[in-house]
Formats: C-alpha cells, structure tokens, sequence
C-alpha cells in the first residue's frame, strides 16, 4: 500500500447522503475524497426511487382515466415506457455525476474502502494498481444498504430478482411471487400486475405495511385485492425449488405456487461488512452503525444514510449529510426524526408521518384520533368517480399537538407534507383547525380532521 493521500475529509460511498455530505464540505473549502465501489449516485437513481416510481406512473395514469368521465381507458406501449426507463437511469451509465461532483472539486476513486485504523483509509481498486491510502480526520461512512435475502431452503440455487432485476427488466414475466408485502413489495409488485404480470404478494407478517396503521393495511389490500393481485398475508415460506421452467414457492400452509418470476423484497440490510469498524470503536446493531444526534458514530467517524438504520429512505440520507456535515463545519445541529414523511407510491398512495396508534399506545401517550374519508371532499369527486380512501390524524391529548397522520388516496405523498410540518413544529391543533387551506384540495381533510379531534 502506497503512502496515504491527505485530505480533510473522506466518504465512503457516493449515494445521497455521501454526496450531500462531500458537496457541503467541498463547498466549505475543504479537500474531500469520495469513494464508490459501484455508481456514483448509489441505488436510488438507478435501482430504486427513480426507476420504479417512472415505471409506476404510466400504469396509474391508465388507472386514473378509468375515474375520469368522458375518457376512454388507454393502453400502454411497453417499449416505449421502457426506453423511458432507461433515460430516467441514464442507462446505468454515472457518467455525468462522476464529471458533476468533480467540477465541485471532490475527488472521486473507484473502489471499496476499509477504515484500516483511526483516520486511515484503505482503498481496494478495481485493478492492483488502483489500491491507495488516504488520511483523515473526518471519515464518513455512507454505503447505504442491499437486498436482505430471507432464510429459505433452495433460494441460493435458483434464479430470482431483487428491486434492481424489477426495475431493469426488459419483458414483463407472465407470472410474478413477490416475497414481501413491505413498501417495496407492494410497489414493484402492483406495478408488475398493471403491465400483465399475474402477481402473488406473500407476508409473513398478518397485514401488509405492517409497520402502519392497520386501517391503511386493510384500505391497500382492498385496493390491490380489486385489481387481481392474490394477497398471502400470515404466511411463512418455507422452500423454493425450480421446477418445468417456473419457481416454485412451498409455504408453511397451504399448497406450492408457481411463477415465471420470484422477486425477493423482504427489507434491506446496511452495508458494513468488510468496512473494519471493529477496530475503530465504531458499534453496529443488526448491522446498522449506531450514531448521536450529531451523526457521530465514534471519535472523527460519522454515519448517515441506510447505513445507520433510522429510516431507509433517501431523504432522510440528505437531511443526515446536512447534519453530519454541520457538524463537521463546528455548527451546533442535532438530528429530529420525529416528522419523517413514508409514502408507499402506491394506487392508492399510502402516506404517513409520526407515530402510529399502537406507538403512541406503547409510548404511553394519552392520545385523540379522528378519520376523514375522502368521499366527504369535495375534491374528491372533481378528481374522479369511485374513488376510495381515509386519512387519519392522531393528536397528544393533553399538550394538543399533532403526533401522527395517515393517509390513503390520490397523491397522498403530497398532501400529508401539512402534517410533516405541523408535526416537526409541534404546532398547536387549535392554530391547524384555524389554518386556511386552498378549496377545493384534499389537504383540507386535515383540517377537517383536526376540527373534529376531541382533546382534553
């Protein structure tokens, strides 16, 4: 190994919240390195958010004309839909990140990064040749997550996708099991069902997004249920065997099932292995690396994004290299999870922010709860005919705050934004009730909401 390279920062990994951190601390005058062993821009704009939501919209935009009066139902060209996805991931080609973050001054180096010891680290290249060292006080850990692949007898000796096959495909399978029924799950697997694939969700757990509010488990199965999509809830698989051309799914009750495709969306994992953090104090539960409110995860290391496993979301990656880089930079920050918005982009979307009923429950929070179903809003009917859906809001009874609000319906992932700052601000219910919102919106069923919560 070579003599190390100094530089006033290095990132481990280029996906959202390495380069939030490396663009803030480049334009602060320091000299910073930037490590990818893959893309630069990590999963999200070639595996994940990006393509999947451009493959989710044309589908539900021949759903929405079904709701519209005076339209006739179109039909999508596959083709062409799929060379759009490939624009929107510009082909897995990084291309023009890599040259944009380097105009910035950041310094990119293909490889895989070990923190050898305190401030040092070791970089694997693609070729001998490329292996380097590099010096630094400031390190910052940002490899983000995989696919977390269940334990299930048989998976390692047949052929199945995860989110980056389901987002790269270029026919759509005949036949789809998707394994898991999380926001990944039901995403990609309503989006395969829309382009003729004949879908099966299985979960083990009793609900689908089982983490929400039970009622927006049960609006989603519904939803999902209308449109053909069998729905396995409470069910274990057990072993997987290839079989005449077709995956076969054996589960802990009821008979095998069989499709062309098996795409495994049961969660993520961060990515720690191979990184050397024992050596440097740096602790990790579950494989993600524990961090401070300032996203430190030990003396001169920082953390954000999947990695730490706060929230497996982009944006909660940017607001955490915000924080970090703060930090850095001497500034006094401290993260607030509290208002993180999860939107499932879904049809319907499922939107939700804060606590659930049985987390206020556990938390011992004395709480207020009203629902709001969309049939009351108006706008609800100039939008389209049948549609369906609620949204909740769940209040502190005695300091008569928001805590927690769900939603399922057109363009939820919009509209629950009122909720995320009502929440973060810790904004009285009495200043929402009195809050005018635009007519006619679907926002103003927060406000309807909040008129009808009974605080103490």
């Amino acid at each position: 190994m070579p003599s190390p390279d100094r530089y006033d920062a290095v990132i481990i990994g280029a996906g959202p919240g390495g380069r939030g951190c490396a663009k803030r601390l480049s334009q602060a005058g320091m000299r910073v390195a930037m490590l990818e062993r893959e893309l630069v821009g990590g999963e999200c704009p070639f595996w994940a958010c990006i393509p999947s939501k451009t493959l989710l919209r044309p589908a539900e935009v021949v759903s929405e004309a079904a709701h519209a009066a005076g339209l006739s139902r179109p039909s999508h060209r596959w083709e062409e839909i799929r060379e759009y996805r490939d624009y929107m991931n510009s082909g897995l080609d990084d291309t023009k990140k890599y040259e944009a973050y380097s105009k910035l001054g950041i310094e990119i180096i293909r490889g895989e990064g070990r923190i050898a010891a305190p401030g040092l680290v070791e970089v694997a290249g693609p070729a001998p040749e490329a292996e380097r060292a590099l010096q630094s006080e400031r390190i910052i850990i940002a490899t983000g997550s995989a696919a977390a692949l269940p334990k299930i007898d048989g998976l390692d000796e047949v052929s199945y996708w995860t989110n980056r096959e389901a987002t790269t495909f270029d026919e759509v399978p005949a036949s789809t099991i998707v394994l898991g029924g999380g926001p990944v799950g039901v995403e990609l697997g309503q989006m395969l069902s829309r382009y003729g694939s004949k879908v099966t969700i299985v979960e083990a757990a009793e609900r689908l997004l089982a983490r929400e509010d039970a009622r927006v488990s049960q609006l989603l199965a519904a939803a999902l249920g209308q449109e053909d999509i069998d729905i396995r809830t409470a069910t274990q698989a057990e072993r997987v065997e290839g079989h005449s051309g077709l995956t076969r799914l054996h589960l802990a009750d009821g008979p095998a099932i069989e499709a062309e495709r098996l795409l495994v969306a049961s969660g993520r994992r961060a990515r720690v292995d191979g990184l050397g953090l024992e050596g440097i104090g740096v602790e990790h539960d579950d494989g993600a690396v524990k961090i401070d409110a300032r996203c430190r995860a030990a003396a001169g290391v920082w953390a954000v994004g999947d990695v730490t496993g706060v929230a497996p979301f982009t944006h909660v990656a940017a607001y955490q290299a915000r924080i970090a880089a703060a930090d850095i930079l001497g500034r006094d920050v401290q993260a607030d999870y509290s208002a993180i918005p999860r939107v499932v982009f879904s049809d319907p979307e499922v939107a939700a922010v804060g606590l659930t009923s049985a987390q206020a429950e556990d938390a011992e929070i004395e709480t207020a709860e009203a629902v709001v179903d969309i049939s009351e809003l108006d706008r609800t009917e100039t939008y389209g005919r049948n549609l369906e859906g609620k949204l909740g809001l769940l209040a502190d009874a005695r300091r008569g705050i928001v805590v927690g609000a769900w939603a399922v319906g057109p363009l939820a992932g919009e509209w629950i934004h009122t909720a995320v700052v009502a929440i973060k601000a810790k904004v009285p219910v009495t200043v929402l009730r009195d809050t005018i919102i635009q007519f006619p919106t679907f926002s103003e069923g927060l406000v309807t909401a909040a008129d009808r919560l009974e605080l103490g």
